[in-house]
């Protein structure tokens, strides 16, 4: 299992640009065969600080999923609103639970 947590940083006017973005990317990468969650989540006291939340099989899932339509227009509609680069950390599960 491979979990990817994307920080994103966005403009204060890129805030609904990027959450509307994010929300469809993330609902048509859940339906990828290798994803098994993708969440959109903001800071409580910033909201243009965003992380997603992202689980895939391994690291060739989540290869594909960046080659993906949803993926590049996500990309691509979000590509000006960024307030800086946004990075990401790759993680391995040691205990996962579902709600």
């Amino acid at each position: 299992m491979l979990i990817m947590l994307a920080f994103v940083h966005v403009t204060e006017d890129g805030i609904e640009t990027f959450a509307q973005a994010s929300t469809a990317n993330a609902l048509e990468s859940i339906k990828e065969p290798g994803c098994k969650a993708f969440n959109v989540i903001a800071q409580i006291d910033d909201p243009a600080k965003f992380v997603l939340h992202e689980i895939y099989d391994d690291q060739a899932a989540l290869d594909v999923h960046k080659t993906t339509p949803h993926y590049l227009a996500w990309r691509d509609a979000v590509a000006d609103i960024m307030a800086e680069p946004r990075y990401g950390l790759k993680y391995t599960a040691i205990h996962h639970a579902e709600l």
